[in-house]
């Protein structure tokens, strides 16, 4: 946080610089000193003058209402506590790139006995900020080129364009601009997103073309809860890979127009991300689609992941998902639910779970999956090593099931359950994804499923 001096009081005499004499051998002791314990709670302060140094296009007024807090601390620990706080702030407002802090005894006309002086030593962004980087989504890689015109207006806001291709031949186009209130209760952001999204899907036959707008709210109830409002209105195109794609997949080509309104939450309490030890994680999405164009559908889905250490080394994990979709009218292909693969139900192929039609993926209604899964680090690799940290291994046991979308086949479908066995590696991506590479055992599958025996290896940000 910041820097601390201290001077020794005037008359006190300084230890190790002189010639001592000892008339007997002294013994001294092994164990370290105990250092004493420093209450800063105790210890009255508060801040007179907050300075932040750095400042060009950022406006006064906003940072003015982001440190105002500082200003009601009543002892030093608060005035930590605070600056880290308003240091939070100010990194998510997307105008700086370096913060630092520092924290002094005030003084000059207007200094308190208890006062201090709290200063922050920004470093702002250019305006123009390009970058280069990768992501993942449906077990795809994805090359990502952007150009960012951040802290537009002086308050944080910031103009976005992407321009993104995946390894399938899937390409997507983005321009958003954004609005974040970091001094705001709730620390709400707002988005909009004019995009074009261009992705094939082999597993059920089709490719889709999406060209639209996308309203979104974010905003936080709590350190770990996020909630995301949404509007999207977009033109759907879907066109069929090869002559020979099955009539189901031809009935659902062509344009559509659909409108869908979104919430998103998610409670977030992992100690990590990628390789979480301890903690649990909740996500719920529902959607509303049919305020306007032609399609109407309620979809609900739900993930659920639970962790705990076993022993020192070894951790067990819990997951489950879950989702349901009513179609009310116009619910076509790319609108149902998919099961499998090596993200959700390891196994079995990309979408392998549930009905097709001459071997593509045509979707279902409703599913469920669970996973059960040990975790341990590399044999023979050193717990200090830094490729101890990149890899884990793990045995695994997921099930699940898919319902198809006819109304006459019942809920019954949802007994039917799939299950597979296996253990494998998995490597770190940083602190967004992962790969796996899994040696699979499918223990039971329907007529229909397509099982993918053996090695399978899959890339993802989030995995059952």
């Amino acid at each position: 946080m910041g820097t601390v001096y201290a001077k020794a009081e005037h008359g006190e005499k300084e230890v190790g610089g002189g010639l001592f004499e000892f008339e007997e051998p002294i013994e001294l002791d092994e164990d370290p000193i105990p250092k004493p314990a420093i209450k800063l709670g105790g210890v009255r302060a508060r801040v007179d003058r907050v300075h932040v140094d750095g400042l060009n296009r950022t406006k006064d007024d906003v940072i003015k209402s982001t440190v105002d807090e500082l200003f009601h601390a009543t002892d030093f620990e608060d005035v930590i506590l605070k600056a880290h706080k308003v240091r939070r702030a100010l990194d998510s407002m997307g105008c700086f790139r370096d913060i630092g802090v520092h924290i002094d005894v005030s003084s000059g006309p207007g200094a308190t006995p208890e006062g201090l002086e709290v200063t922050f030593q920004v470093k702002e962004l250019s305006r123009i900020v390009g970058g280069v980087n990768t992501t993942v989504s449906e077990n795809e890689g994805n090359l990502v080129l952007g150009v960012k015109m951040p802290n537009v207006l002086g308050r944080g806001e910031r103009v976005q364009a992407e321009y993104s291709m995946g390894y399938r031949s899937s390409s997507n186009f983005s321009v958003a601009a954004t609005k974040p209130y970091p001094q705001k209760p709730l620390v709400p952001v707002i988005t909009a997103t004019v995009y074009q999204q261009n992705h094939e899907y082999p597993w059920s036959g089709y490719r889709l073309l999406d060209r639209g707008l996308l309203l979104d709210l974010a905003f936080r109830t709590s350190p770990a809860t996020t909630h995301n409002l949404q509007w999207e209105g977009l033109v759907r195109d879907t066109s069929v890979l090869s002559k020979t794609t099955s009539f189901k997949v031809r009935e659902s080509s062509g344009p559509q127009m659909k409108s869908v309104v979104r919430h998103m939450v998610g409670v977030d309490h992992r100690d990590d991300p990628i390789f979480p030890t301890r903690g649990a994680s909740v996500q719920f999405t529902s959607s509303l689609a049919g305020l306007g164009g032609g399609v109407a559908h309620l979809k609900t889905e739900l993930t659920a992941q639970a962790h705990a250490p076993l022993t020192r080394h070894l951790v067990v994990s819990v997951g489950c998902a879950a989702g349901v979709l009513h179609d009310m009218f116009g619910t076509e292909l790319p609108d149902r639910l998919f099961l499998g693969g090596p993200t959700s139900l390891r196994g079995f192929g990309q979408r392998g779970v549930g009905p097709h039609h001459h071997r593509v993926a045509t979707g279902g209604r409703a599913y469920w999956a669970g996973a059960l899964h040990v975790w341990a680090p590399l044999p023979f690799v050193s717990g200090r090593s830094p490729v101890a940290g990149l890899f884990r291994s793990h045995l695994f046991l997921n099930a699940g099931s898919l319902a198809p979308p006819e109304a006459g086949a019942g809920w019954q479908a949802l007994a039917e359950a799939r299950v597979a066995a296996g253990a494998g590696l998995a490597l770190r991506l940083g602190r967004a994804a992962r790969l796996e590479l899994n040696y699979c055992l499918p223990l039971r599958a329907r007529p229909g499923d397509h099982t993918a025996p053996g090695l399978q290896f899959g890339v993802g940000a989030n995995f059952l």
